[in-house]
């Protein structure tokens, strides 16, 4: 209940806007994410911090998944400190770190990510799988410092964030993924929310202003399957798509807008540090290739890749009402690999 509390109350002010966010705004990035870290680990038993802790090159530390993840007999399978293990000052706690690693935004939409499980729960009743916003969990790769390598996670159904912090410099932010489930809430209090709707309805104006000749070149014969979890790179391929060197200045000004749905998910240096390399690698590169329908409530997919960069959407399935392309799968990752890795 301590849990469902301190989500309740950070989905209230989501949109309200003006609020203090971080701390210490003049502290750089990878400093700030080392003492929300160490705090954190400060605040832990010696059994909860072994459960978070592993070393940097451990594996794990690129064992990305985005899917609910359970046993036969409904225990939690993924690894790490999980929410509902916590009491409310070490639930503050990492809120506290999901700060450093996320913009105002992006904290909001994350935190309403896993309120979503709730309304999961209540729909699904006694479903195939459990439905907790407690099973979100944290791992800490390394010991958290402003020198050497470490680095950290917060991950669960739908959401997955990934950071490698080298010398004091987050060097990855991905793969950085945002799922929701419902897209739309259809009932109760919540009705109407739309957690990711920007990097929705953005894609389908801008599939909507292309001409005939555009659209056949944007448009897919196929939706795009699921990003690859488990592994550090994302078998890209080449660019599909209607490059942006073949769109109007309007098109160009959409598409640049629907690219900041995404880093505006993440911290300022962060979504500046990929803007930047966006543009030094070519915006007239970046291609948008588009899946299915623009009419809502209909199945479909986009890809947006340039040469450092791919974003990914996904709104195929069915929503837990059986609500027709009510599911959202959307992530950020980086070419030609995650984690900082090469």
């Amino acid at each position: 209940m301590r849990l469902h509390r301190v989500i309740a109350g950070v989905v209230v002010v989501m949109g309200l806007g003006g609020v203090a966010y971080f701390a210490d705004e003049q502290a750089p990035l990878g400093a700030r994410m080392a003492d929300a870290a160490d705090a954190f680990l400060g605040s832990l038993s010696a059994e909860q911090r072994a459960k978070c802790s592993y070393d940097f090159d451990d594996k794990e530390r690129t064992n990305w998944i985005f899917v609910p993840v359970q046993d036969k007999e409904k225990r939690p399978g993924r690894k790490g400190l999980r929410l509902e293990e916590l009491t409310e000052d070490q639930h503050q706690a990492v809120l506290n770190l999901l700060k450093t690693g996320t913009s105002e935004k992006g904290f909001e939409q994350a935190v309403a990510i896993m309120s979503l499980e709730v309304i999961l729960r209540e729909v699904e009743k006694n479903g195939t799988n459990v439905r907790n916003p407690g099973w979100y969990f944290l791992t800490i790769f390394g010991k958290p410092s402003r020198t050497g390598k470490w680095g950290w996670r917060i991950e669960g159904h739908h959401l997955s964030l990934n950071f490698t912090i080298v010398d004091g410099k987050v060097s990855s932010a991905t793969p950085a993924f945002f799922g929701a489930n419902p897209a739309e809430i259809r009932t109760g209090d919540r009705k109407g929310q739309r957690i990711l709707k920007d990097v929705e309805d953005l894609a389908r104006e801008l599939f909507a202003s292309l001409d005939d000749s555009q659209k056949k070149t944007a448009l897919q014969p196929k939706h795009f399957g699921e990003l690859a979890q488990h592994v550090p790179r994302e078998k890209a391929g080449q660019p599909l798509g209607l490059p942006a060197a073949q769109m109007s200045e309007k098109q160009r000004e959409l598409l640049e807008q629907l690219l900041k749905g995404y880093t505006a998910r993440m911290p300022d240096p962060i979504g500046a540090a990929q803007w930047r390399a966006l543009q030094d690698a070519g915006f007239d590169k970046v291609h948008f290739a588009w899946t299915g329908s623009s009419n809502g409530g209909e199945a479909h997919s986009y890809r947006i890749q340039g040469p450092t960069f791919i974003v990914q959407f996904l709104n195929v399935q069915d929503d837990s009402q059986n609500n027709p392309a009510n599911h959202i799968h959307s992530a950020w990752r980086t070419l030609p690999s995650d984690f900082g890795l090469n």
